[in-house]
């Protein structure tokens, strides 16, 4: 059974701000579905999200600069 978050609780988990939570679902990076009036999230597609944007991150920003006598 897939275990579900409301978007306060994705937002507290993750530390990012709820309207980022739900733009997340609109732009389908992590899995969201209706429930009654209020959105809910898939706790295993957020903790993927994040987990992807932990490595992208440290693929970003600048690159030592390796001289020719240097390793």
């Amino acid at each position: 059974m897939e275990d579900w978050l409301t978007t306060y609780e994705a937002a507290r988990i993750s530390s990012y701000e709820l309207d980022y939570i739900r733009k997340l679902i609109r732009a389908q990076k992590i899995t969201g579905r209706k429930w009654g009036q209020s959105w809910q999230v898939s706790r295993q597609s957020l903790l993927k999200f994040m987990e992807d944007r932990e490595t992208q991150g440290e693929k970003r920003g600048r690159k030592p600069i390796h001289r020719n006598n240097e390793q």
